[in-house]
């Protein structure tokens, strides 16, 4: 319990945070942080892809968005009594009493893994267009003129994108399988836990965006987002906790991405951009 009790505490901060940092003025100012915090970077997505200049490179990515997470959460709904009832037909009747604790403890899978693979699956769709996005909102976050975007500029970039996206899928379906064994195994701590990891995936998938354009490997994109942990987990716990609102899921993909470039360019864009070009 000790371990819930700090997550929640952990999250009162980040919500506590993520409001102050909303209510700061926009800056395009590099060496003047935007947020205070991940989950203020990811608040600060909702105001970024309304920015003009911005707004047609967020249409595809909250297309795509829009009608996966509404094909997910509409599958669920219709699904869930099913499970519910397969989850009721597991337990041994002189286990009946474990229902009442089996069946949040089941919805809260539910919610998460159908909001996490539907979320993996859109990335994967719009990755081009989601690295198109990262590189526009860089531009305008440093100062820079917007050039108008071709269809041969995410043409020419798709082999690299979705090479990108199998290096994460690799890097996740193995932890995932450890993580989801640890989640039916340790009551309370193996939520935990699997929230946590699906946190970190959700930094590292929309974090990388700006990292890719700029081709820092995977490997070393992982060790920077390991030195600033804090910044990462409190960006991924936020991205995640939106990702199960629904409605609020369906904007979570674009403003992810404009949030986690601003990120970028305040706190590791000086680190590798001269040496990447």
């Amino acid at each position: 319990m000790k371990h819930l009790f700090n997550l929640l505490k952990y999250f009162i901060i980040i919500v506590k945070t993520a409001c102050k940092d909303k209510n700061q003025p926009m800056n395009t100012n590099i060496n003047q942080p935007l947020a205070s915090s991940g989950a203020g970077y990811f608040i600060k997505g909702f105001e970024l892809v309304r920015k003009k200049g911005i707004r047609r490179f967020v249409l595809i990515p909250l297309f795509v968005n829009l009608l996966l997470f509404s094909f997910a959460f509409y599958r669920l709904f219709l699904e869930l009594d099913t499970y519910m009832s397969m989850l009721d037909n597991w337990v041994p009747d002189w286990l009946s009493w474990l229902s009442s604790f089996l069946w949040p403890i089941a919805l809260l899978f539910f919610l998460v893994m159908f909001s996490f693979i539907f979320s993996a699956v859109a990335n994967w769709i719009a990755a081009p267009f989601n690295g198109l996005l990262a590189e526009k909102m860089e531009l305008l976050l440093c100062g820079k003129t917007i050039p108008p975007a071709s269809t041969l500029d995410v043409i020419k970039d798709v082999p690299r994108v979705l090479s990108r996206e199998w290096c994460k899928l690799r890097y996740y379906l193995p932890r995932a399988v450890g993580f989801f064994i640890l989640y039916w195994i340790l009551p309370v701590i193996g939520q935990v836990l699997w929230f946590l990891f699906l946190a970190w995936m959700m930094a590292v998938q929309y974090k990388d965006y700006p990292f890719d354009n700029h081709k820092i490997n995977f490997d070393e994109m992982r060790q920077a987002l390991k030195q600033k942990q804090r910044l990462s987990y409190s960006f991924g716990i936020t991205t995640a906790l939106f990702s199960m609102i629904p409605i609020v899921n369906l904007v979570v993909m674009p403003v992810a991405i404009c949030g986690a470039t601003a990120l970028w360019v305040d706190h590791y864009r000086d680190d590798f951009v001269d040496r990447s070009g």
